[in-house]
């Protein structure tokens, strides 16, 4: 059983691995950032409650959203009322988490028009010479900055706090793809044949008292297939495109038109907006730039070419747009009530399955939101940020 106080849990990676369990308090379908975030809040606030992890691939899930997510913590992303839950989040990031880097790294806003707190461009530059390579001042010419702005790698959060979870006595299946059942959970364990094809080696039926969906984009899905429970929920597709232009350690981050530029590896990944949600069924397929096919899709295409004379850069050989889909790093992101602007939140979906997802603003709030929900299962009704 699930390791008790004191007691690290076990962990199954491969189907060489026997798989026995029948029963758990607490089933975390999804080991991306929210599930395991929530399975180890679980684990610390109700250590009695025997937990299992699900996980269809590693650890983290390296098809996932968590790897690709920008990895930007920043006020700016934070609704009205929802101070206190940031605040306590970036503490978390910068201190809880070991093998978690949390760089302090402003983040520079410009607009083509004067407004509340902004100063010229120009200005802005003079302390930030590294985003001068970036922008046309005159193009841009008024700016603001996010002070308290950072950085850290999503995937990085992920594996620490499942392997804390572990540690804190979380069991945790890896390769396994879950289907929810009334009551529980199908576990298919996966494995691979020597002609390389993904299959199902073995199939268990485990109950669970609650059940945590936190499969990302996927979650919505799952629920109303396996459960037949609708939700409002939706998801849209998201590129990264890499820009070679040389960034440091002090280079701050850079948004403008909805568009952030994230120092990355010497250079940046490109962060575009998320507009609406794609419909059911949307297969991402690239666009076209002067006629010649390239792997970015034309919804984020448009954003690109729209911002070129802005953002010089963009119009250049440093952007990285590839010839096909496959070239350009992508994930579908999970778009809580289908708007990209919703923050990440868990609900309840009845007979104690609850939904959990994160979305474009997990960066900032998706633990609080995890730690919301684990404080709710486990019958806890303070939280930390009051």
């Amino acid at each position: 059983m699930t390791g008790g106080p004191g007691q690290a849990g076990r962990v199954w990676a491969h189907v060489g691995q026997p798989f026995a369990e029948r029963e758990y308090d607490v089933a975390v379908l999804g080991a991306g950032r929210m599930g395991t975030a929530c399975a180890l809040f679980l684990r610390r606030l109700a250590p009695g409650l025997r937990l299992l992890l699900v996980e269809r691939g590693g650890l983290p899930n390296e098809e996932g959203a968590t790897i690709l997510a920008p990895g930007v913590w920043t006020r700016l992303d934070v609704p009205p009322g929802r101070e206190a839950e940031a605040r306590w989040e970036r503490e978390q990031l910068a201190g809880a988490f070991g093998d978690v880097t949390f760089q302090p790294r402003p983040l520079l806003r410009l607009h083509a028009e004067e407004g509340p707190g902004r100063v010229p461009t120009r200005q802005m530059l003079a302390r930030f010479p590294e985003a001068t390579p970036l922008l046309d001042p005159d193009a841009l010419p008024w700016a603001d900055v996010d002070e308290d702005a950072a950085t850290y790698r999503p995937g990085a959060a992920a594996l620490a706090c499942g392997g804390a979870a572990v540690r804190a006595g979380a069991d945790l299946l890896l390769n396994t793809h879950a289907h929810l059942l009334p009551g529980g959970v199908r576990l298919d364990r996966l494995t691979v044949t020597n002609t390389h094809e993904v299959v199902t080696h073995e199939t268990h039926e485990v109950r669970a008292g609650v059940m945590v969906v936190a499969l990302g984009a996927d979650g919505p899905a799952a629920a109303e297939q396996d459960l037949g429970v609708h939700t409002a929920h939706g998801r849209a597709y998201r590129q990264f495109p890499r820009l070679n232009t040389p960034s440091g350690d002090q280079t701050p981050v850079v948004r403008a038109g909805g568009l952030t530029l994230r120092p990355q590896h010497g250079g940046f990944t490109v962060v575009p907006p998320l507009h609406h949600r794609d419909p059911a069924g949307y297969v991402p397929q690239g666009g076209r730039l002067t006629g010649v096919p390239v792997g970015v899709r034309r919804e984020t295409l448009e954003d690109l070419t729209r911002l070129m004379e802005a953002l010089p850069p963009l119009a250049t050989g440093a952007l990285e747009i590839g010839r096909s889909l496959a070239d350009v790093p992508g994930a579908w992101v999970a778009l809580p009530q289908g708007r990209p602007d919703a923050p990440p939140r868990h609900e309840a979906l009845g007979g104690r399955v609850h939904l959990l997802l994160g979305g474009p603003l997990a960066d900032t709030l998706g633990l609080a939101v995890a730690y919301d929900l684990a404080a709710r299962v486990a019958g806890v009704g303070k939280r930390p940020w009051g």
